[in-house]
Parts: structure tokens; C-alpha cells; sequence
């Protein structure tokens, strides 16, 4: 069982916020049970941008000032970078190199990593080959997000990974299931795209301009709906009534 199962951590998010302020981003960041190093796209932090300078993140200094018992980083994936024109040992290396500098100094008991591979249905080679040197050089639980729609059994066969993070607005992957043991990290706006929720899987609320738009006292409500449903049946529809 990893530390964040165990300490029942839930809630974390994606990374991009619509902020310029890192002191701020990293001020919301640390509400969540999981906090997570934010990217902030106006201040230039947007996947193809930062990885021409990879390890230049906009609150990445702020964010190395705290303590963590579970944190979680992401990075761009190596199948996007070359679907973006890189040459494979090229995304590969600036990867590598932008995760040891976000490592660096980061004081964590444990870190999850997402690699963000937003469009990988439509690549036609082994992402998972490029993966691997990733995930076996960091003391990382290694997860993966995807925004679109994909072959999802692919991803439950991985050996590599162990969570899947997705768009549960948008797509239904429990069509896809077996699981094969691994966790999901559910992107909702509604706690009703939860459709199979279980210990050890992770919830990524959407992100907003608006304080409001996370209020934990809200997240701790619709987590004791989840885990009364994970409790009476599984499958069960998280927006019933305990």
C-alpha cells in the first residue's frame, strides 16, 4: 500500500492554474490532502514552453520551501514531445532532465508523477518503451494523464504505471475495465462522473480563477458519499444516498 492509500489522501489536481502569482499558486496548491506543483501558463509555464528550459517553472523555488508527506509533480510525456516534432532521444533527455530538477531539494515522503500525454490515442508507437528510463531512474509512483479519448485497455495492461488520470466529464473507462490493480485519478465536475470509486484512487476537481471553486469542506462531503457507496456496492453511483 503506498503513503498516500494509507494516510486516505484524495484530493489533487492536474498542475495548470490560470494564476500569476506563485506565491498564491502555491498557497492554493497546499489546501489540497495532495498538494501538487503548479504550472502557470501566463507566466510562460505551458507544457512546450517550459521544456525548452526544462526545470524553469514559475513557482517551482516557492513550492521547494514546504514539507510534504505525499506530493505530486507532473511532466510533459515523451510521446507528446515527439508528436510535437522532437527527435525521441531529445524529448527523452529534456524530460529526464526538467523531473531531476523538480526532484532536486523536494522534500517528500512520497512523490507522484503524472507524465502528461493529452492526445496519446493517436500515437502510433511504443510510448511505453519511452516511459520506462522515466520511471525506473526516480523514486516516483508513476501515473500518467491523458485528456482525450485512447484504447484505455492499453493502459490497465501497463506494467509501468500504476494510476490513470482522465477527463471523467468526458469518458467512461470502466467500459474498458479490468482494472489489472490500477488506481484511477477521476477529473470531474460533477461527483457523479465517479462511476467505480475505490481506496487508493485520487479526485482532480477542475480548476478556476474563482477561490471558490474548491472549498475543502465541499470535497469532504462528496468524499464520504464516494466512500459510502465504495463501501456498500462496488460500482455503485457516488451521488446516491449513503
Amino acid at each position: 500500500m503506498r503513503l498516500y492509500e494509507e494516510k486516505k489522501k484524495v484530493v489533487t489536481q492536474i498542475g495548470s492554474l490560470p494564476l500569476r502569482d506563485p506565491a498564491e499558486a502555491v498557497a492554493y496548491s497546499l489546501r489540497h490532502d495532495i498538494p501538487f506543483l503548479p504550472e502557470l501558463p501566463l507566466l510562460g509555464d505551458a507544457m512546450l514552453s517550459y521544456i525548452k528550459n526544462p526545470g524553469e517553472l514559475s513557482c517551482l523555488s516557492e513550492f521547494k520551501k514546504h514539507t510534504f508527506e505525499v506530493v505530486k509533480v507532473q511532466a510533459i510525456g515523451p510521446a507528446t514531445l515527439i508528436l510535437s516534432g522532437y527527435d525521441p532521444d531529445e524529448a527523452l533527455l529534456r524530460i529526464y532532465r526538467h523531473v531531476e530538477a523538480i526532484l532536486e531539494g523536494l522534500r517528500a515522503e512520497e512523490i507522484i508523477l503524472f507524465l502528461d500525454e493529452p492526445a496519446l490515442g493517436q500515437v502510433g508507437f511504443d510510448y511505453e518503451e519511452l516511459w520506462a528510463p522515466i520511471f525506473s531512474d526516480f523514486p516516483v509512483v508513476p501515473g500518467v494523464h491523458v485528456c482525450g479519448n485512447m484504447q484505455w485497455d492499453l493502459l490497465f495492461r501497463s506494467e509501468l504505471i500504476e494510476i490513470i488520470s482522465f477527463d471523467a466529464s468526458r469518458y467512461d473507462i470502466t467500459r474498458y475495465y479490468p482494472r489489472q490493480g490500477k488506481r484511477i485519478a477521476w477529473g470531474i465536475t460533477d461527483p457523479a462522473q465517479i462511476r467505480d470509486f475505490r481506496p487508493g484512487d485520487l479526485i482532480t476537481p477542475p480548476c478556476g480563477l474563482s477561490p471558490k471553486f474548491y472549498k475543502k469542506e465541499d470535497m469532504e462531503r462528496i468524499l464520504k458519499v464516494l466512500n459510502a457507496a465504495a463501501r456498500g456496492s462496488r460500482g455503485a453511483t457516488p451521488g446516491a444516498p449513503p
